[in-house]
């Protein structure tokens, strides 16, 4: 099939608001050396593309500046060193930037195949989303069977996965969100409970739920004001996990729990690492989570789908924070 010259994409006129967002058309990529050329059919919307679009989270050297973590759909075109045929492929994968756009680049490794009971709309917003959560929650958070995780932003397309996944794992799973409305989201989709933090204190709910022991493992991406009080309820040994800072990066802490109750601060992004990292990620996940989606055990939760040239209208609801899941791209050729 022979590939068209040009494609519809999205680009920032320059760091800002949605209105920053607009919609050009650009040359097909081509893939390189260990790389496929994906017909893009849906795209997730991730809060880093939001950093990107507001000038904090730029593209690593190299990279193409037009925004999109994750992507589905088929591939059409190999470069060298990756067999033919994988052409006409159905995947979804993780891309380092440019997942906003008809055509996209995906290193090979980092391409799975779209779990059976799902759409490519659903496959969309796997990548991003789980790679993230398995890298964090389990390889950095190291949950196990029978311990306890406070999941914050539970409502969230980070929180919805980490939800299920855990749940799945044995753990005890405790999240916050909004509103009565997002609490109630959380336990369906398997939370022990959910606190209202607009309504009530954390802290407190956290120590009344477990005894004051403490959770295992908290999994934030808020910062700021809440990293002390993450550490106030750690278990001995606990594992803060932080994962972004949407109230900033600076606190004034007391690290003395550090001390006595043996805790562990952790972290990481992940758009820099090399290929060779992500992929082992991708093994991971295929071998213990792809399982579980095609059993339909855990599942994406799309709450709102636009075409591409309502770009800016996604990137509203994501930062209006309404949603309840994922928020998707759904990309025409």
């Amino acid at each position: 099939m022979a590939l068209p010259q040009t494609m519809k994409q999205v680009r920032f006129s320059g760091p800002g608001g949605p209105d920053v967002i607009e919609i050009e058309t650009a040359p097909v990529p081509q893939p390189g050396a260990g790389q496929v050329l994906i017909a893009v059919a849906a795209a997730g919307i991730n809060r880093p593309d939001c950093a990107q679009r507001a000038g904090s989270y730029p593209p690593p050297p190299g990279a193409t500046p037009i925004p999109g973590l994750e992507v589905s759909g088929a591939i059409v075109a190999v470069g060298e060193g990756v067999p033919a045929s994988r052409i006409g492929e159905s995947v979804c994968a993780l891309v380092i930037s440019g997942g906003y756009a008809q055509y996209a680049v995906a290193d090979e490794p980092l391409c799975l195949p779209v779990p059976k009971p799902l759409s490519l709309l659903e496959a969309g917003g796997l990548p991003e989303t789980y790679f993230t959560v398995y890298d964090n929650v389990f390889t950095r958070g190291r949950l196990t069977a029978g311990e306890t995780i406070l999941i914050h932003g539970g409502s969230s397309g980070i929180g919805s996965t980490a939800i299920q996944l855990a749940k799945n794992a044995g753990a005890t799973v405790y999240a916050t969100a909004g509103s009565a409305e997002k609490c109630d989201f959380c336990r369906s989709l398997g939370a022990d409970d959910a606190i209202d933090y607009r309504a009530q204190n954390f802290v407190d709910e956290i120590r009344r739920l477990t005894d004051k022991k403490g959770v295992d493992v908290v999994l934030d991406m808020v910062g700021g004001p809440y990293i002390q009080r993450n550490l106030s309820i750690l278990a001995v040994e606990g594992r803060l996990v932080q994962i972004a800072f949407l109230q900033g990066g600076r606190a004034d802490l007391d690290l003395t729990s550090l001390l006595v109750r043996r805790l562990t601060i952790t972290g990481s992004t992940l758009r820099a690492r090399s290929v060779a990292l992500k992929a082992e990620i991708a093994a991971h996940l295929r071998r213990d989570v792809w399982p579980l989606l095609e059993a339909s055990t855990v599942r994406p939760i799309i709450h709102a789908t636009f075409p591409l040239e309502q770009a800016r209208q996604a990137h509203e609801l994501m930062e209006s924070s309404a949603h309840l899941g994922k928020i998707m791209l759904e990309i025409g050729h």
